[in-house]
């Protein structure tokens, strides 16, 4: 039951405007302030009082014992002041009556101390001591005064100081409100501009150099990636849309053509090049499913890898017209930390890559470094030039805008292997090969 009325009282409670909180809260811990406050202060009302009679008993009791000590009678003092004179058995010898003090008051007041009898109302005080009279008998004497307004006073003030923690706790949440209401205009400003912010706009940032200006400046620098990101969205959007048209629509065309023409001969034509734009297709499919995967996050667990015998592998695995393929691998294994098929992407792709423009050659190299694996693969073809190598990563990106799409090329496998290899602290980069084609480096973290 507690634990559901908790639960209520804070969803109410959140449900609060931030001022409201704010302010309650500020309000609350001033008001728990001022009546401790207030309680310890008006319990520090009595100790005043009997520090002050304390004050005034000390130089009567200084007469009181130089009169005893010479002999005389002990002077009572002011009004409402007595002064005793009782021997060390608590007995009176100045002739006055028992004095109001226990047996054990008694013992104290003859070793000194004083004495507050707060069980008499109003309270009174005794300071004592013991001299010797000149016959040399010892002497207690005591002197003492009613604590007049001991208790009232006390009362009284702690009444007074709780009004005074009120007035002020009620000032202090006026002032937390307001502080709050005027501290947070700029933010509430600042959100009504930001609702209404045309794309590519941004926030005006604050001429001080405080928390709002940081706020401004994060919102701002939020913006430029939600642009950003929705502009990489569209462009993804379309050159995807535009890039499965293609074979769609090839497809489509192969298939009114069977229609159209029921000859056994052309229908197998047909049918083959279906094949082959499905098989296009289904590449491309799986390329965007992938880019996907990773923009969401969705990564395969990693595993050593040895890329040498992943680079033999997929050096096996190119078809039989591919130009010819020397290696130069390391003489050990080359492990490296990344998913097998991540690594087997990165070395279809790049030797695809090589093999549709190479003339007559590719080298496939691997080497071992202290701290990295490094993966290169150069060609003898055209190479790429230096304004297309830093954008040759990009999604759908071609050097050649009219080249034809029957080469195979859709724009995905150097992004993907650009993807792959960066998301496990590699690098790639395509400079220009010895033979004047296009060389591909890779770097993976070495596993140690």
């Amino acid at each position: 039951m507690t634990g559901i009325v908790g639960r209520i009282v804070g969803r109410l409670w959140l449900r609060r405007s931030l001022r409201f909180r704010i302010t309650t809260v500020g309000t609350a811990v001033t008001l728990v302030v001022f009546l401790t406050l207030a309680f310890v202060t008006s319990r520090l009302i009595g100790p005043l009082l009997v520090s002050a009679a304390d004050a005034q008993l000390q130089p009567i009791l200084t007469t009181a014992l130089a009169e005893v000590g010479a002999g005389r009678t002990a002077t009572a003092g002011p009004v409402g002041m007595e002064a005793r004179v009782l021997n060390t058995a608590g007995t009176p010898v100045d002739g006055g009556p028992p004095p109001p003090l226990s047996a054990p008051e008694l013992r104290v007041l003859k070793a000194g101390t004083p004495v507050l009898r707060l069980s008499e109302n109003p309270p009174r005080r005794w300071l004592g001591t013991v001299t010797s009279a000149p016959d040399g008998s010892q002497r207690l004497v005591v002197v003492g005064t009613i604590l007049t307004g001991y208790y009232p006073a006390q009362h009284r003030a702690f009444n007074w100081l709780v009004i005074a923690a009120l007035i002020g706790s009620a000032a202090g949440g006026i002032a937390t409100w307001l502080g709050v209401r005027s501290s947070l205009r700029p933010v509430e400003r600042m959100r009504a501009a930001a609702s209404e912010l045309p794309s590519g706009r941004r926030l005006p940032l604050p001429s001080a150099h405080d928390e709002l200006r940081s706020l401004a400046a994060a919102l701002n620098a939020l913006l430029a990636r939600r642009d950003e990101a929705t502009a990489r969205l569209r462009r993804f959007t379309g050159d995807a849309a535009h890039e499965l048209r293609s074979p769609v629509a090839s497809i489509r065309v192969q298939a009114e053509v069977a229609v159209a023409n029921p000859d056994p001969e052309l229908s197998h034509e047909v049918l083959a090049d279906v094949v082959h734009e499905s098989e296009r297709l289904s590449t491309l499919v799986d390329g965007l499913l992938a880019l996907a995967r990773s923009d969401a996050g969705e990564w395969p667990a990693a595993v050593p890898v040895d890329v040498v015998a992943a680079a033999r592998a997929a050096v096996d695995r190119l078809p039989s017209d591919t130009p010819v393929v020397e290696t130069h691998l390391a003489s050990g294994a080359c492990w490296v930390e990344a998913a097998p098929a991540e690594v087997d992407l990165v070395l279809d792709n790049l030797l695809r890559n090589a093999a549709r423009h190479a003339r007559a050659r590719i080298t496939v190299t691997v080497l071992s470094r202290a701290s990295s694996v490094w993966l290169v693969v150069d060609d003898d073809g055209h190479g790429i030039a230096p304004e297309h190598r830093e954008k040759v990563f990009d999604r759908f990106y071609r050097v050649q805008d009219d080249r034809s799409r029957d080469s195979g090329g859709s724009g995905l496998g150097l992004a993907l292997v650009a993807e792959v290899v960066r998301r496990r602290g590699g690098a790639v980069k395509v400079t220009e090969a010895p033979e004047g084609g296009a060389r591909f480096q890779v770097r993976w973290r070495a596993l140690t």
